[in-house]
């Protein structure tokens, strides 16, 4: 993240640029300065993930009572004195990152296959220094926040972008992260969270006035000097030879400096005393060895402009100037949104974002949505109420359909109702829902690394046990849309699976569901207020999961276990390698868990880290997420609260009970002798036998196995070659072992 060597060169050369600061004290002088005004701190959420899970145990798929009760303590110690926080967290990944995206989840797949071949050479967690975080950390993350009671956004491009514009344009108090664009921004104050202690609020302030002291610079030459050095934007060997030619000719080589240090030194001393010399002279590609990489480039410098600021490195001819088609979105208050004009070079016609002098003829219209502030879900508000259904936007039913940002104008051609797309908006942008935007609006969605062993023959990826619901989902949000080839539409999956190289996405269809009474329209799912309308949500839901036949029985289960249960009958379903003593610790682990408090999960032991079961955990989370999907595509047939998983799912008490299980114990036993449990569970076991059983799949004991259960089918996606997708006749979609990544580009 961010710019390559220089948080290295902050920390170790720079030192006098990283200021100790109490963030209590500087809310006190920001209030005096500004009297009733809140001090607000924008947070990148995903720059703080590894800094709020501080759970001891992260390998078995996340201690999830103990998180939610970390960040809990987190948001205490700031509203206690007085400070507000926004969060802000990656709504989507831009094309231009997608080369970094990729590059770092194959790094994460190395890192997977380390953490594996530890636990079985040692039967224990890996130390810190090999820390993953929990599958789902980043999406369940959001939705505790909104528990918590607390403004939480997802942005419409790279989050960074929104929280440096938001903090500019609102006179925030600073931004807390870890990533050095933040010192490339012409913004407010940023603030490291990995420094911070949270029982004083002391904090290292990285300041960039400094910066450009020490590097002989003006803040209008950062973004420069970031993409010379290289970022998430430009690749680093884009200007490797330039690099080197700077520091041959580099007069003042210290030798307390890394090479790295150096470089940056001998950079800015390029731009400071070559550059400048004919700053407004010469155009920018003139003074440097650009080639064919000018737009990107141009763009690379864009794109640390935010809304009113241009750049002296930046050459506009106002003929120039047209009309973006996309609207880039800082936050909820809409008026804060503002259309980008792009930079169309003159000699290669490709066109490059610019922003331009908010006093220029050339600025665009500011363009608003008062409901995207003020009108949020029926059943939500900023508390964000979980018990809650989220499923309406009544008044969206009174607009002129037309009545539309530009944004979602350009993108109807997915969409064909323009009033749909706006509340999908809505939810994306206020974090209530998972992934349906992504597919709307774009058609491609990604999912990271999850902890899977690529060696393990026997459970397959997440990617692909989950793929059918995915595909019933792309089925209902786009409906009979066509693409550019006047076929069905193609969702480009970007999913991380072992064996896969992530060259290119998945290109995966629409598969056909059948919902009793006839598919109802997102129009009825989402914006219809009957009470019937209800019935027709979960007949959608359990219908992308082809549980429809099984509708009864899972309406018999108490609420707090139902959306377990509808997942455990899928996933069953899917893996045949899912054995009886398996069923018995996932259902036995969410039982106990009612009856347990965080202290006492904090305190379990285990005997030993199994790395099936470490699986099974991501495995289970992971389809606690497709829920998040399923749900919001369905228009909230269900309370957010019946799927997260600090109230279904703790990773070492599942661990526990599936060492427990695999080693014989009584189903007394795995209930520790608790009798109203013990009840609860043969019934819980029985509505998922007999739906079961429905789809031809009995669930039987791992003594019962014959000898071609274990490894018949490999992994799937391990394999070279990809195929088209292609669908049984009884409209369940393939298993698992049936399906190739499907088709390539």
């Amino acid at each position: 993240m961010g710019v390559r060597g220089l948080q290295g060169f902050v920390g170790s050369s720079c030192p006098h640029i990283c200021t100790e600061v109490n963030l209590r004290e500087l809310a006190e002088h920001h209030q005096s300065r500004h009297p009733g005004c809140t001090p607000t701190i924008v947070v990148d959420a995903m720059c703080c993930l590894r800094y709020w899970y501080t759970p001891e145990s992260w390998i078995c798929g996340g201690q999830w009572r103990e998180y939610f009760s970390a960040l809990r303590d987190f948001v205490k110690s700031f509203t206690t004195v007085g400070i507000k926080l926004i969060f802000f967290f990656d709504g989507m990944v831009e094309e231009d990152k997608r080369d970094e995206w990729v590059k770092r989840r194959l790094k994460n797949n190395r890192e997977i296959s380390r953490i594996f071949h530890y636990i079985k050479s040692h039967r224990e967690q890996p130390g810190r220094n090999m820390f993953f975080i929990p599958s789902g950390l980043a999406i369940f993350t959001r939705f505790a926040l909104k528990a918590l009671g607390q403004e939480t956004l997802c942005s419409l491009q790279e989050a960074d972008y929104e929280v440096a514009s938001y903090g500019l344009q609102h006179n925030c108090l600073g931004i807390l992260g870890e990533d050095t664009d933040y010192l490339i921004y012409d913004t407010c104050p940023y603030f490291s969270i990995s420094e911070l202690c949270l029982e004083s609020l002391d904090t290292i302030m990285l300041c960039r006035e400094k910066l450009c002291e020490s590097l002989g610079l003006q803040v209008a030459d950062l973004p420069l000097l970031s993409c010379l050095l290289g970022n998430d934007v430009i690749p680093e060997g884009m200007f490797e030879s330039f690099r080197y030619k700077c520091l041959s000719s580099y007069t003042s080589v210290k030798d307390n400096f890394d090479r790295k240090g150096n470089v940056i030194l001998a950079i800015s001393e390029h731009i400071s005393k070559v550059l400048h010399l004919y700053q407004g002279e010469k155009k920018l590609e003139e003074m440097l060895p650009l080639g064919p990489n000018k737009a990107l480039f141009y763009k690379g410098i864009a794109s640390y402009l935010l809304p009113g600021q241009k750049s002296p490195w930046l050459f506009q001819k106002p003929q120039s100037v047209i009309m973006d088609k996309q609207v880039i979105s800082m936050n909820s208050d809409p008026d804060c949104k503002q259309e980008i004009p792009i930079y169309a070079d003159p000699e290669t016609k490709e066109e490059v974002p610019m922003c331009t002098d908010p006093e220029s003829k050339q600025e665009l219209p500011v363009c608003t949505d008062p409901e995207v502030k003020q009108k949020l879900p029926v059943g939500t508000d900023r508390e964000f109420n979980l018990e809650a259904p989220m499923c309406t936007h009544p008044e969206i039913n009174q607009e002129d359909p037309m009545d539309m940002e530009p944004e979602i104008k350009q993108q109807v051609t997915v969409v064909s109702d323009p009033r749909i797309l706006k509340v999908a908006r809505t939810h994306h942008v206020h974090a209530e829902s998972y992934l349906v935007y992504n597919i709307m609006s774009g058609r491609e969605i990604e999912c990271s690394n999850t902890l899977e062993d690529e060696l393990d023959q026997a459970l397959p990826s997440q990617a692909f046990i989950y793929r059918p619901v995915r595909q019933r989902v792309y089925s209902l949000l786009l409906g009979d849309c066509k693409d550019g080839a006047g076929t069905g539409p193609v969702v480009k999956e970007w999913f991380v699976y072992p064996g896969n190289p992530l060259r290119h996405p998945d290109l995966v269809r629409p598969l056909q569901m059948t919902v009793p009474g006839g598919t109802p329209s997102l129009e009825v799912l989402w914006l219809n207020q009957e009470p019937e309308t209800q019935a027709q949500r979960l007949d959608t839901l359990l219908a992308c999961f082809n549980l429809s036949s099984s509708r009864e029985e899972l309406q018999e289960v108490e609420s707090s276990l139902r959306a377990l249960c509808c997942l455990l009958i899928y996933l069953f379903v899917q893996v045949d390698t899912l054995c009886l003593e398996d069923l018995h610790a996932f259902i036995a682990q969410a039982l106990c868990l009612q009856g347990k408090s965080t202290t006492q999960l904090v305190n379990l032991q285990l005997d030993y880290i199994n790395s099936r079961a470490v699986q099974l955990g991501s495995l289970l989370v992971r389809g606690l997420t497709t829920l998040a999907l399923v749900n919001s595509a369905c228009g909230f047939p269900w309370t957010m609260s019946e799927f997260m998983p600090w109230n279904v799912f703790d990773g070492k008490l599942f661990h526990q009970k599936y060492l427990q299980s695999e080693k014989g114990y009584s189903v007394e036993v795995l209930l520790e002798q608790n009798r109203s449990w013990l009840t609860r569970f043969h019934n819980l076991k029985a509505v998922i036998c007999k739906a079961c059983v429905k789809e031809n799949r009995r669930i039987v004991g791992r003594s019962h196995w014959t000898s071609h259960h274990s490894g018949r089918w490999g992994r799937q996606g391990s394999s070279s070659y990809r195929t088209s997708n292609t669908y049984s006749h009884s409209g369940q979609g393939q298993s698992w072992r049936d399906q190739g990544p499907g088709e390539s580009e």
